[in-house]
Order: C-alpha cells, then sequence, then structure tokens
C-alpha cells in the first residue's frame, strides 16, 4: 500500500526515513531499530571521527541486516577573521563563568575531516549515503555510484534539487523551513531558502527526475500521506525520533521536546553560524544582542562546543542545543519500531477516508 519508486530504490519496506541527527541522537539502537521496522534509519555523523564512525556503523550492521544510511556534512572552505574570532570568544567568556568552565579555549580544529569519514563510508560498504551543506566532488560521487551506494542530496530549494539531479544523486531530500536542526541551504543565504514544505516538495518535483523526500514538520501518517500527495516518494522524520528510549538525546532535551509546542522554536545561528531550527534558550535570547560580526560555521559551532557540553553536564538546558522542528506538540516517547507501525497505520487510515465515499475526512 505505502511502496514508491523510493522504497523499492532502497529496499525498504516503508517510505520512511529517520534522519542524520548529528551530535549523539542517532544511536546504533536507533538506526538499527528503525531499519529494523521497515524504514531507513541513518547515522548522523557529522561530528564523528574516523574512528568514531567506523564503531558505530559496525555496531548497526550488529543489530541489523536491513539497509541503513550514514549522513555527512559536504566538505566547506573554514574562513575567519581572527579578530572576530578573538572577539566571540570573549563575549561567550561571561557564558563560561556562570558554566564554571575556563576561559576562551584554544580550539585544535574546526571540524572532522570529510575524507577520513567518507573512506570509512566507502570501506565498511554503507547501503545509502546521504549528505547537507553543499554537494561532494565528482570523484567521491563516482566512487560511490561505483560501490552501487545509493546516494541523496539536500535541497531547500527548486535550483538545489536541480543541481543535485544534474550531478547523479539518486534521491533528494526538500527541506522545509518548519525541519529542526541546521539548514542545508548551500546556493543562497539561507535566510532566502525558508520555503515551507507543503509549498517546495511540489515544485521540486516538478522539475527533477529522482524521487523527492519530504522533510519538515512530519511527525506522524497524515504528514505522510501529504508528501506522498504532493508527489513525494518518502518522507523524513527527525524530531518524532528524538524523545523515543533508543535516541541518545540527552533526557532533559528529550523533555524539553515533549513539553514544548509548534510555537516554541525559533531559527537562529547562535550555536554554530549557521541557520538552525530549535526550541528557544536563553542563550539564543542573549545572543541576539551580540554587537559584532559572528564567525561562519563550522567556527562559531567549535567555539560554543565546550558552552553545549558544560551546559549537558551540569543538567542545564538553557545553553543546550535543543534542535527541533515545528510538529513538537505530536512529539511522544515510543519506541522508534511502535512509532515506525502507528505513522504507517495512520496513513493506511487516512488512505482509506480519502477513497471512501460518502465519509467526511
Amino acid at each position: 500500500m505505502l511502496k514508491t519508486k523510493f522504497t523499492k530504490l532502497a529496499n525498504i519496506r516503508y517510505p520512511i526515513i529517520q534522519a542524520g541527527m548529528a551530535g549523539g541522537i542517532t544511536t546504533p539502537e536507533l538506526v538499527a531499530a528503525v531499519s529494523n521496522a521497515g524504514g531507513l534509519g541513518t547515522v548522523g555523523a557529522g561530528y564523528m571521527n574516523r574512528d568514531q564512525l567506523r564503531g558505530v556503523i559496525r555496531a548497526v550492521k550488529r543489530l541489523t541486516d536491513r539497509p541503513f544510511g550514514v549522513n555527512l556534512f559536504a566538505p566547506q572552505e573554514v574562513t575567519f577573521v581572527v579578530e572576530d574570532v578573538q572577539r566571540m570568544n570573549h563575549y561567550l567568556d561571561d557564558v563560561r563563568e556562570s558554566l564554571g568552565i575556563e576561559p576562551s579555549p584554544q580550539i585544535e580544529k574546526y571540524a572532522e575531516s570529510f575524507d577520513d569519514q567518507i573512506q570509512v563510508v566507502l570501506e565498511e560498504h554503507v547501503p545509502v549515503f546521504s549528505f547537507t551543506f553543499g554537494i561532494p566532488s565528482s570523484a567521491v560521487l563516482k566512487e560511490l555510484k561505483y560501490q552501487e551506494t545509493i546516494v541523496i542530496g539536500t535541497a531547500t530549494t527548486v535550483k538545489e534539487a536541480m543541481e543535485l539531479d544534474e550531478v547523479g544523486v539518486d534521491a533528494v531530500v526538500v527541506q522545509g523551513s518548519e525541519a529542526g536542526g541546521h539548514r542545508g541551504t548551500f546556493r543562497t543565504d539561507a535566510s532566502h531558502a525558508l520555503i515551507g514544505t507543503m509549498s517546495l516538495v511540489p515544485q521540486v518535483v516538478d522539475h527533477v527526475s529522482i524521487p523527492v523526500i519530504a522533510s519538515g514538520g512530519i511527525m506522524d501518517g497524515r504528514g505522510i500521506i501529504a508528501s506522498l500527495a504532493l508527489g513525494a516518494s518518502a518522507v523524513q522524520m527527525g524530531t518524532a525520533f528524538i524523545a523515543c528510549p533508543e535516541s541518545g538525546a540527552h533526557k532533559l532535551y528529550k523533555e524539553k521536546v515533549l513539553e514544548s509546542h509548534e510555537d516554541s522554536t525559533e531559527i537562529t545561528s547562535a550555536y554554530s553560524g549557521k541557520l538552525a531550527r530549535g526550541i528557544h534558550t536563553k542563550f539564543m535570547q542573549g545572543m541576539r544582542s551580540y554587537p559584532g560580526e559572528m564567525p561562519s560555521y563550522p567556527v562559531q559551532n567549535a567555539l560554543t562546543r565546550d558552552i553545549r557540553l558544560a551546559a549537558a553536564k551540569r543538567g542545564d538546558p538553557e545553553y543546550m542545543s535543543l534542535w527541533a522542528g515545528q510538529g513538537l506538540r505530536m512529539a511522544t516517547n515510543r519506541q522508534a519500531d511502535a512509532i515506525i507501525q502507528e505513522c504507517v497505520q495512520q496513513a493506511l487510515n487516512a488512505l482509506g477516508n480519502i477513497g471512501s465515499s460518502g465519509k467526511e475526512i
């Protein structure tokens, strides 16, 4: 009943992808549970080094024989003005003092090596590879294709989706403005690419030849059916899985997701230097008045890492990055397989209602 071009392509039962949320949420247990339930689990590996990634991939393989994916950040040039970094570090020292950590720490590196990460993906023969923040080199895409890895890009505009289609990806995640976490924009200012999922998906579908995966605010079977009706071939859900038992999200993060509402999120660059949607915090509020030029991603992300880690250790969610989408009222703490099964049943029920004459919808 829910077979689509993407389910056939990825050899999965249901058109449901668990988003590759970086930062420890996508444990091997979560990824495997989603895949075992008929969806596509995804390792959010953007912040993992080579050894960490290999360990997680092998752990997933021990827990499932079903297809799964790995998501990475496309490599970006790191540029910054030294004075801007120093000014930001000094500004953040007030927060560090309140959390009891050392001021102005030395940053050893701003991001993990994409080359190292993708080499692990290739060596471990990961079935599905997805990426965001740009497009990997043609050489990388060629190697993935040679191994028959399914490749999925991320777009926030029709033009970005068309470019991904042209370079030969197998499918494209279309990220609506409702989506939690970082924006995947790479060809325009992210503030100009905040198109809603319902508006963006059909426009992309009309301009690409590959399967489209709808993302942003989709939390249940109703969202799945709506996305399929718009022409999508699958959906990607992130916030729906944050609070489930298999998730590696901090306990306070899970609680915030479960108690927050549709108007609890905002888009900010305060934590990482890249626009991202998350639950409102005091840190986001305080950074609104920052008088200088904020370093871009991944520099700002590295500068705030110690603050986020200290806040998590201390149990203070007001200084943690609580990425989440706008479908928060529908979040639950059910197990991942239960979420998949409920979504599927709800989608089938919705199809039944639509197809039943004489019934109110």
